[in-house]
């Protein structure tokens, strides 16, 4: 089972999400920006890292937000949420196709890969919440 981390990351009311490249696996599907663990890492550690290679900037990670497990045709992730603030830097896509800022509402519009929804319900009901 591979670990990979995601980015809970607001702005102004907004999430953060990114579309997968269609030559990706889950290519085209919407996910919350993070990545896989690499060496000795920690989930911490690799979502900063992930987020300066992917978009360019520095984040700040926070708290653990949720946990998903799914398996793929290609194999089994535990998906790591961490509630991410954006630090220093300006947005450049790196490895996305594009990304965009959605409220929590907004969500449904989307098609996410499937690991992720989890993380959609979740952010839903929060919101619905405040």
């Amino acid at each position: 089972m591979k670990e990979v981390t995601a980015a809970i990351l607001f702005r102004e009311h907004k999430i953060l999400i990114a579309r997968r490249k269609l030559t990706d696996n889950q290519g085209g599907k919407w996910e919350f920006p993070g990545g896989k663990l690499q060496g000795d890492e920690t989930p911490r550690e690799c979502l900063a890292r992930e987020m300066k290679e992917e978009f360019g900037i520095t984040v700040s990670v926070g708290e653990f937000f949720a946990e998903s497990t799914y398996r793929y045709d290609h194999g089994t992730i535990k998906l790591l949420a961490y509630r991410t603030e954006w630090v220093d830097g300006e947005f450049s896509l790196n490895a996305h196709a594009d990304c965009r800022w959605v409220e929590p509402s907004q969500l449904d519009d989307f098609d996410f890969a499937e690991a992720d929804i989890d993380f959609v319900k979740l952010l839903q009901h929060v919101a619905a919440m405040i």
